[in-house]
């Protein structure tokens, strides 16, 4: 029974981001540095801050609005190119997404990334909280 799950299991989005992670976890990358996602409230938007080997910094940014009644509208996401491909929009999905799951909300997704986050990760429910 535990092979057969095991067989359907690796073919689901789930596996594949799970595939994704441990080749990022076992490349030889940072796994100590793995983004901190931060949700300001008041600013309706999720960070990441994201260091520069010059010691620069920028910020990756997912914006939302809610729009009452138990709504929310995710906007946007915006990674700096240099940091593009390396996970952080999908990190900043997850914490969005998490945030509707947790505060009992429906969501309206207006951003093409956050929409196919969802859909490629459908094993973690966040289905049952999209308003189409």
């Amino acid at each position: 029974m535990s092979f057969l799950l095991n067989r359907v299991f690796r073919h689901s989005p789930a596996w594949t981001s799970i595939f994704k992670m441990s080749r990022i976890w076992h490349s030889g990358i940072d796994t100590e540095n793995i983004p901190t996602v931060k949700h300001d409230r008041a600013a309706q938007c999720f960070t990441v801050s994201l260091g520069t080997a010059a010691g620069n910094y920028d910020t990756a940014i997912l914006r939302y609005s809610l729009t009452g009644d138990g709504e929310v509208n995710l906007l946007t996401t915006n990674v700096p190119d240099s940091f593009r491909g390396e996970g952080i929009a999908a990190h900043l999905a997850k914490a969005a997404l998490d945030f509707v799951v947790e505060e009992k909300l429906k969501a309206h997704i207006s951003c093409w990334y956050i929409r196919k986050y969802v859909e490629e990760n459908s094993a973690l429910g966040y289905k049952n909280h999209i308003v189409s």
